[in-house]
């Protein structure tokens, strides 16, 4: 993007997409255009905070940076001195997306310290296993491919909301004469715009990803020689997915048959054929096998021979960075002698409230809102509300989190540090050095950590390092699609695109430990999930919640604004399940589950199929995520966010 700067007050005061970059292309999602409001908005925290109140009443106290972090240290010193430094637990994901000061001081400074480490399990980790059981890498055709496709198929993917850039591709691609069809259990503005909407219960992908397998199978579309050459565990598909009829597949995913049929034949025939997967499917009980049985589908059909052809899921396996010698895991033999012990983010209720051996005692939270964002909601404030636990919270607003720290140290934004930023959806490595002047009283998060490793008595060189020496480090992978990329090239370039071959996988070529592509069918059999409408746990609560992302949120990030509110304070509901239950357009209901309820307004309309519902994710406050259990998902162990049941009743005006 390109930032116009107040040279007298250095503030920025424009973003604006870069016309010149081969993504963006001159203009920026609808999240991010906005996101000055965010830099410049008045609750903005400017000055640490120190708690004064009960957890959870956000009282606080303004203090100095000094007395905050070495606050901070001696409490942190404290309870390793206790319990053990295992008794402290970082808690972070992506913040602004930047690798510098989401993935390198901070995980430094924990492994020096010893404490827990976090599995970052949130938002992709059963897809990312899935894929990486089929391929070995999670390499993707390039957006500017999609041009070149005769079919696109949107798989869990609402393009228009969360993928924006990849959408003109779309569109010239269309223009050229390719079809698309969305596969969603929600009627999303991608869907209504398909010339194909095809709506499987929510958690049914895998069974519909055998279903088109039969098909192409059973009429003999299969691209032989691609199969043989360049795939392992064909038989083994092909024997599972004989038992999925379209007939069968449309019980379980409430496609109908000839749709199944349709779109198998469709798929396999048109040339290129290109899916772009998204990780809303993958949210699921059987998520990480859907992903893994959808990644069979270009395989046998050979649709990875075309340039435009294949499957997109993430691009981001292709930067292959030097981690370890960013986040410097080997500290922990300094520490500990040995790893420290592993605990899941996606169950930080059940990690707060029930770990022992010890007990979290200290929490950092950064770069994440867990008290909105993680599901078991009751149990995760639950856990932040205890007294002996210590929380330290980094961040831009007194978040939903925030109102149960001990301390709150104010941020600096991504216009306001020094970063390199990866990409899920292209492969263009891009620096951005500071453009604008944070408000007095913000500090990025290398620093933080930093000053934190010095007064923790600290002294490997590694803690002095800037960004330089980290964006440095990172590169040195010996990676093929890293060379010739230097720190040099991305100061004077500011976006390089990796060396990566157009059609990754013409040729095999694949990173299993065989070279081949694994369609084995061996352990895709579908069951449906625990929480669904066919699961062990059908009866009282009868409607499938679906807590998609809202479309001009980046998570919980905009949580402050109003306008954010309005579109995250609704639950979407069919006709057909809005008059069953006397409830309104407009009215306000409750959604309601065994762990909880949550007072949201009914939008009626065509928004899903018959029996599922949405509610948009994510809001500050009590959220649908006090409904969801945290229950993992088959690979991975990441969440099942969307396999939730709940009902719905009205109450009132």
């Amino acid at each position: 993007m390109l930032v116009t700067v107040d040279t007298g007050t250095g503030k920025a005061v424009r973003i604006q997409g870069d016309p010149g970059h081969a993504i963006t292309q001159g203009f920026l999602c609808a999240k991010v255009t906005r996101y000055l409001e965010r830099v410049n908005h008045p609750a903005r925290l400017t000055q640490p905070l120190r708690r004064v109140g009960a957890k959870g009443a956000g009282e606080f106290e303004r203090v100095t940076w000094d007395e905050a972090l070495d606050g901070i240290a001696g409490r942190l010193k404290q309870a390793a001195a206790e319990y053990g430094s295992e008794s402290i637990l970082p808690y972070s994901y992506a913040g602004t997306m930047g690798l510098i000061q989401s993935a390198g001081m901070d995980r430094r400074f924990f492994h020096r310290l010893g404490a827990s480490r976090l599995h970052r399990s949130i938002c992709a980790e059963a897809g990312t296993v899935g894929l990486n059981n089929a391929q070995g890498t999670r390499l993707a055709p390039a957006p500017e491919h999609f041009v070149h496709a005769k079919l696109i198929v949107a798989w869990g993917a609402n393009i228009l909301a969360t993928n924006v850039h990849l959408w003109p591709f779309i569109v010239e691609a269309r223009r050229r004469g390719a079809r698309l069809v969305v596969i969603d259990p929600v009627r999303t503005k991608v869907a209504a715009l398909a010339d194909v909407h095809l709506a499987p219960y929510p958690g049914s992908d895998l069974a519909l990803a055998l279903g088109m397998v039969h098909v192409i199978v059973r009429d003999g579309l299969t691209d032989g020689d691609y199969i043989e050459r360049y795939t392992e565990g064909f038989e083994s598909l092909a024997e599972l997915a004989a038992k999925y009829t379209p007939e069968r597949t449309a019980e379980l995913t409430g496609v109908a048959a000839e749709d199944v049929e349709a779109l198998a034949r469709e798929y396999a025939t048109a040339r290129p054929a290109v899916i772009r997967l998204n990780y809303g499917v993958q949210r699921s009980e059987r998520g990480g096998r859907a992903v893994q049985a959808i990644a069979a589908l270009p395989a046998i059909t050979g649709a990875w021979r075309e340039l435009g052809g294949g499957l997109q899921l993430s691009t981001s396996a292709a930067f292959d960075f030097n981690r370890a010698a960013l986040e410097r895991p080997d500290l922990q033999l300094v520490a500990l002698g040995r790893e420290a012990r592993l605990l899941n983010m996606s169950q930080i209720g059940k990690v707060l409230t029930k770990t022992s051996d010890p007990p979290v005692k200290a929490i950092v939270v950064y770069n994440s809102n867990p008290a909105a964002i993680a599901p078991n909601q009751r149990l995760v404030h639950e856990g932040f509300a205890r007294e002996d636990l210590f929380t330290v919270v980094m961040d831009h607003f007194v978040t939903d989190t925030a109102r149960f720290a001990d301390y709150v140290l104010p941020a600096t934004m991504f216009l306001e540090h020094d970063d390199l930023y990866l990409a899920y959806g292209h492969y263009h490595l891009q620096l951005a050095l500071k453009a604008s002047e944070p408000p007095e009283g913000c500090r990025a998060n290398a620093d933080v950590f930093s000053e934190l490793a010095r007064r923790m008595g600290f002294t490997e060189p590694c803690f002095e390092d800037g960004t330089e020496q980290m964006v440095r480090a990172l590169l040195d992978s010996g990676s093929p699609h890293l060379e010739g990329i230097t720190w040099e090239r991305l100061v004077a370039e500011h976006s390089i695109r990796l060396n990566v071959p157009e059609r990754p996988f013409a040729e095999g070529g694949f990173r299993t430990a065989t070279g081949r592509a694994n369609v084995s069918g061996a352990e895709l059999g579908y069951v449906p999930p625990v929480e669904s409408r066919l699961g062990a746990m059908a009866g009282e609560y009868r409607l499938e919640l679906v807590s998609s992302k809202s479309a001009d949120t980046l998570n919980s990030s905009f949580g402050h604004r109003e306008d954010t509110d309005a579109q995250t304070s609704v639950v979407e509901i069919h006709p057909d399940d809005a008059r069953a239950r006397g409830i309104t357009d407009g009215q306000t209901v409750e959604v309601y589950n065994g762990r909880g309820a949550v007072r949201l307004t009914a939008a009626v309309g065509d928004y899903t199929r018959p029996g599922v519902v949405r509610a948009p994710m994510v809001r500050w406050g009590v959220n649908v995520n006090r409904l969801i259990s945290d229950r993992f998902t088959d690979l991975g162990e990441g969440p099942a966010f969307y396999n939730c049941l709940v009902e719905v009743r009205a109450c009132g005006g």
